[in-house]
């Protein structure tokens, strides 16, 4: 899911995380990556970002981080 954030071309991004195994998660990393595009629709580059999983994550449970990209 996106929302405005009120600064210039970002955007915040909520992303879901379920833990649906029997098993705690630990550790982990997520790669987001943003597309350039320019005024007349040309993809000009991707922008990786990576950020830390929100952990521990417990069986069974559910976590919805947001990041601004």
């Amino acid at each position: 899911m996106t929302e405005d954030t009120g600064q210039r071309r970002c955007q915040e991004v909520t992303v879901a995380f379920p833990n649906s195994s029997g098993t705690a998660v630990r550790s982990g990393s997520v790669t987001c990556g943003t597309h350039i595009v320019g005024a007349l629709g040309v993809d000009w580059g991707t922008v990786e970002s990576t950020v830390p999983l929100p952990v521990p994550l417990a069986p069974g449970a559910r976590k919805r981080p947001a990041w601004t990209v």
